[in-house]
């Protein structure tokens, strides 16, 4: 198994950015609906193979099926070449340091791929919604399932944050989200063939799940396929998932989690990732050139 050194992963970081942030707006668009669509299926698959596993299992080993089954929206994202604005956060910014490029690319970059992304995972949230989540009977009713029920209460979980002690621990999971993430990237980077980069994918993303931080993508879908279920619930599954039911809105997805997340999510890979390593390998780097 071919794998590059540290100093090489950086490098080619930055050649990967640098070419990113070339690719024309509407390119940068389609690409981030791909990624946001894939991401969405990681997420709908972890929420139907979680379901009802904490009973039974656990509530950690639950996370662990959940954290488990999600990496195939990253794993898609690299091999196929799609635009995740979460891996944009490091891989555009290490450009810059890089190749000097624009700082107005880098934002021009993230605002498409973040609109692409966002445009994908609300429409496989609606595919989700009003398909696996929902039963539907002969009379054309729809009820929400079991799968519907846990992405609603997953949904209401990641908006309740309304406090600011609850506001900065959303803060703090988005940093470690994105850290995690972009390590997860390096590692795609690091090996050369299918394999190698599957199983650097995997590891962090798993982990990065499994522990419950915040993603802004992933939420694009979590909380809107909750959003969009949460009228077919009956009167009992509602009384179930308890009074923060009530504050599950489009308006509080943006403002309880999706704002929050995403700076968290910059944060986490400019910073953690992308400042960190340009520093560490920044004179191996010039002598390569």
């Amino acid at each position: 198994m071919v794998f590059h050194p540290p100093v090489a992963i950086v490098a080619k970081a930055g050649d990967v950015g640098k070419y990113k942030v070339g690719l024309p707006a509407w390119n940068m668009i389609l690409r981030g609906f791909m990624s946001g669509a894939y991401i969405a299926m990681g997420a709908g698959l972890a929420t139907v193979c979680a379901t009802g596993a904490a009973g039974f299992l656990g509530a950690g080993m639950a996370k662990v099926i959940l954290g488990s089954v999600f990496p195939v929206g990253l794993i898609i994202t690299v091999l196929t070449g799609a635009e995740l604005f979460t891996g944009d956060a490091m891989l555009a910014p290490m450009a810059a340091f890089i190749h000097k490029i624009s700082w107005a690319s880098v934002i021009n970059l993230w605002i498409w791929v973040y609109i692409g992304n966002l445009i994908g995972s609300l429409i496989y949230a609606y595919i989700m919604s009003m398909g696996p989540l929902t039963s539907w009977n002969a009379a054309g009713v729809g009820v929400a399932n079991a799968f519907g029920v846990n992405a609603v209460a997953i949904a209401v979980g990641k908006i309740s944050y309304f406090s600011a002690p609850a506001v900065w621990s959303l803060f703090l999971k988005a940093i470690g989200c994105n850290w995690l993430v972009n390590l997860a990237i390096l590692l795609g980077i690091c090996a050369d063939d299918a394999v190698g980069k599957f199983f650097g994918i995997w590891f962090p993303i798993m982990a990065f799940v499994s522990t419950g931080f915040e993603h802004c993508v992933a939420n694009m879908y979590f909380i809107p396929a909750g959003i969009m279920t949460a009228p077919y619930l009956t009167a009992e599954q509602a009384a179930g998932i308890g009074a923060n039911l009530q504050s599950l809105s489009w308006a509080t997805f943006v403002t309880n989690n999706l704002i929050v997340v995403t700076i968290g999510n910059i944060v986490g890979g400019l910073l953690f990732v992308g400042v960190i390593y340009w520093v560490a390998f920044k004179k191996e780097i010039a002598a390569l050139k």
